[in-house]
């Protein structure tokens, strides 16, 4: 049995937009960031500065394909983007 709840998170499609949840706070480290989530007071650690720079140009571009291919080589969109979902996963990030 299975059923829809307004917190179901949508399954991660990098060729729509996502966005950082207005209920995070992102603060800049050394390591690359802690997100922290106000709503579900869930800490998330980002682990590079890139991680960092790509999730707050989201809101930039119509896609995360697009976002990707602006802010790092072709070789490392298949790791970002799953971590992207994780985040999506975490409610860092939210679809627009």
């Amino acid at each position: 049995m299975s059923s829809s709840s307004a917190t179901e998170v949508p399954s991660f499609d990098v060729a729509k937009g996502w966005t950082l949840s207005p209920e995070v706070a992102i603060r800049p480290e050394k390591f690359g960031a802690l997100a922290y989530h106000y709503g579900n007071r869930r800490l998330v650690f980002l682990k590079s500065p890139e991680l960092v720079t790509l999730v707050e140009a989201l809101s930039k571009f119509p896609s995360v394909t697009e976002a990707l291919h602006a802010n790092l080589a072709p070789e490392r969109h298949a790791s970002y983007a799953r971590a992207l979902a994780r985040l999506a996963d975490s409610e860092v990030l939210v679809a627009r």
